[in-house]
């Protein structure tokens, strides 16, 4: 059964539907590896990072294995899979989704903080900064400091609206397919990368600058997507 190319504007799922596919055919037997996630996008003509969250969502469910350094393997548990079982999941927003999403929303929110934040809500952006710093020179993931920051530059718009998405986005970032990648990709290089662009952040607020406030908020997106979609083999 080969592999058919997928519509541009489909999601993740759909990728991941037809490995899942071949897999429980028994096409990709218990223990091959898969084809190069490069190899994958060529085939089905799309995009790396949308084979990496279809790779990510397979690996949450249990039926393949990344070995970083080696490749995309064929999980033993595969082959007491049952249909049914497998696909769990399959109505979340994939990882590069939710942060084009944040990209567009928090941009926002920065340049609006920069407008008409008040001093102590600057000032709480900053102690979450400072709680970043701590975490990582602790050699700990600093996650709850920097959902804290992007959370304190939301409520900084004083609009609640804005804060309530923001939220929910997060929410969606501490699922499965996020929390795996995270696992395979956040370092305490990174994190630091991360931490200064956080700081880079902050300082544009501060400034009262709002189209600097918004490109450094997207600078950071596009680093964190940059960040994860490195190959498997370039850890």
């Amino acid at each position: 059964m080969p592999l058919t190319s997928i519509e541009p504007r489909r999601l993740y799922r759909q990728i991941a539907e037809q490995i899942r596919g071949l897999i429980m055919s028994g096409e990709y037997a218990v223990g091959a590896r898969l084809p190069p996630e490069r190899d994958l996008a060529k085939q089905l003509r799309v995009s790396r990072p949308s084979v990496r969250e279809a790779l990510i969502a397979l690996e949450v469910e249990g039926l393949v294995e990344v070995r970083v350094g080696s490749g995309i393997y064929v999980h033993a548990l595969a082959a007491g899979m049952s249909a049914a079982r497998a696909g769990n999941g399959g109505h979340l927003a994939g990882p590069f989704d939710l942060i084009r999403a944040r990209k567009a929303i928090e941009g926002e929110c920065a340049a609006l903080a920069a407008k008409v934040g008040k001093r102590p809500q600057l000032a709480q952006i900053a102690e979450a900064l400072q709680q970043m710093e701590e975490d990582a020179q602790k050699m700990a993931q600093p996650l709850e400091a920097d959902r804290l920051f992007h959370l304190r530059v939301a409520e900084a718009t004083n609009n609640v609206a804005l804060v309530h998405v923001v939220k929910n986005l997060w929410e969606e970032r501490g699922g499965p397919l996020f929390t795996q990648l995270q696992h395979h990709f956040n370092t305490p290089r990174s994190w630091s990368s991360a931490i200064r662009e956080h700081a880079a952040v902050l300082e544009a607020i501060r400034s009262h600058d709002p189209d600097q406030a918004r490109a450094t908020m997207h600078h950071h997106m596009e680093q964190a997507a940059k960040r994860f979609s490195k190959s498997w083999d370039g850890r």
